[in-house]
């Protein structure tokens, strides 16, 4: 298992022994559009045709669904991708789930979830949120859930190969920069600082330091 290695290159490492689970380990990131963009459409669908719900009543449980992804992406990633492993399963397991990331961060096939992954955790909130709200306000709910989602995933790899304009992007970016290359212990948002923020996760400002450079890293 690679150890405090960092490569800035587009290159990757293999997980696993067996080609079948090693297959199931990438996924180019236009797949997560493919999956859950249905799903979105189907659920608005029943907002809309199946439960009748007022415009307003979907517009407002879609913006809250929206705003419970933020708080659902930090929480994930600083106390599950981020738990400090204290066995060598859990080391194993830990590299396995986000530890590649950070050895590999430019890894073009695992920089959004596999579906083996994110269909069990979006089948398992829906649950969840089925049971807290009840069957006909998770649609709308759900639709801003998978929406935060979906921008999360392709934020993720917006950040790592593209080339960021304007000052809202080269700030989400630099956020996640930092978190790579300065502090793994901050910076837990990746579409967006707001609960870092809130949390007190952020990073300290000090203008004598200049932007985070991957490459001079």
């Amino acid at each position: 298992m690679p150890k405090n290695y960092v490569s800035n290159k587009d290159e990757t490492v293999r997980m696993f022994k067996s080609d079948f689970f090693e297959a199931f380990s990438r996924v180019h990131y236009t797949v997560p559009l493919y999956i859950f963009l249905p799903i979105i459409f189907y659920f608005l669908y029943r907002s809309i045709w199946i439960f009748e719900l007022e415009f307003l009543s979907i517009i407002s449980l879609i913006i809250i669904g929206l705003f419970v992804w933020t708080l659902t992406e930090y929480t994930l990633h600083r106390f599950v991708f981020h738990y400090p492993p204290k066995s060598k399963f859990g080391q194993k397991l830990h590299f396995i789930f986000h530890g590649v990331h950070h050895d590999y961060p430019n890894d073009t096939k695992r920089l959004v979830m596999v579906p083996t992954v994110s269909l069990p955790l979006a089948a398992l909130f829906y649950f969840l949120f089925r049971f807290i709200l009840g069957v006909s306000f998770v649609p709308p709910f759900f639709v801003g859930f998978l929406i935060g989602y979906l921008i999360y995933d392709l934020s993720h790899y917006a950040i790592h190969h593209f080339n960021m304009h304007g000052k809202f992007w080269l700030a989400i970016k630099n956020h996640h920069m930092k978190h790579h290359y300065q502090d793994s212990r901050r910076g837990f948002g990746v579409s967006s600082p707001l609960w870092d923020a809130i949390i007190g996760t952020n990073f300290i400002q000090n203008s004598n330091k200049k932007e985070i450079n991957p490459q001079e890293n």
